[in-house]
């Protein structure tokens, strides 16, 4: 079942160049997914409910476009796969009146809340037969980049607020593109770039555990390569003092203003 909506992103997803940003999108695809799942006859409070939720394993998204404040946008989504009632893959667009602003795979594990905690467990019966799977369609990749080796690493270090927990208590999925964003922003800014422009290509997210607070985290940021056209590939592991890295994260970013040669060599 194809769900489908319309949406205007709100003021405070913009830039000073009045262009939104990825994890805004993210959120925007976020709403597009919970309007769903609600319109399914599973809103939030029904997961809460019954004590069981979904947990994103991963996040692809390609942007064809930034978004312009004001734009109304036609959100879609659906179910392309339902797998032993425990994993899920969502696919989503933003699409505006002049053709494709956005596209995006999401995967998510079920799980049962239990004392505090999540363990994987099977959705019940009820909760599979709401989501009728779309028509196959090919998941969302991120653009080939040719390697770099060698680039050096930038790090950004930061204490995660207790106001930034989302309703399941951990940062909510499109924070990590945020942390990504910042981790760039903060280079650029060191070597004299403005940060205002960096525009986004793609990005995708993997998570092996989730950002509580007041967890102290770190974003290990390095180029790892440039695609075809010239735009800059990085890799960000974002630690919160567990054993490996709570999520890794690709984003691919170009300058909204041209010259991208100096992102990649203000990051080199």
């Amino acid at each position: 079942m194809l769900y489908e909506s319309s949406l205007v992103l709100p003021r405070n997803a913009f830039s000073a160049r009045d262009a939104a940003r990825a994890g805004d999108v993210w959120r925007a695809f976020q709403d597009v997914a919970t309007e769903a799942s609600t319109a399914a006859g599973w809103p939030p409070a029904r997961y809460r409910a019954e004590g069981i939720a979904f947990v994103v394993r991963q996040m692809t998204t390609v942007h064809h476009r930034e978004a312009r404040y004001g734009e109304r946008f036609a959100g879609r989504t659906g179910i392309s796969l339902f797998k032993r009632g425990l994993l899920v893959s969502r696919q989503l667009w933003l699409d505006a009146a002049d053709g494709p602003l956005a596209r995006a795979t999401q995967e998510w594990a079920h799980v049962k809340l239990e004392d505090g905690a999540m363990r994987p467990a099977r959705a019940p019966e009820s909760l599979v037969s709401a989501f009728a799977p779309i028509p196959p369609v090919d998941d969302v990749v991120l653009p080939a980049w040719r390697p770099i080796e060698g680039a050096r690493e930038h790090a950004l270090s930061f204490r995660c607020w207790w106001t930034w927990m989302d309703p399941l208590a951990h940062a909510n999925h499109p924070a990590y593109v945020d942390w990504s964003d910042e981790a760039l922003s903060v280079a650029m800014a060191a070597a004299g770039l403005d940060p205002i422009a960096l525009a986004p290509v793609a990005e995708r997210v993997r998570w092996r555990a989730g950002v509580v607070a007041p967890a102290d985290v770190v974003v290990r940021t390095r180029v790892v390569g440039t695609t075809d056209a010239g735009d800059v590939a990085c890799e960000h592991r974002i630690d919160a003092g567990g054993p490996e890295p709570a999520a890794i994260a690709h984003t691919v970013r170009r300058l909204a203003d041209g010259g991208t040669e100096a992102l990649l060599h203000a990051l080199l």
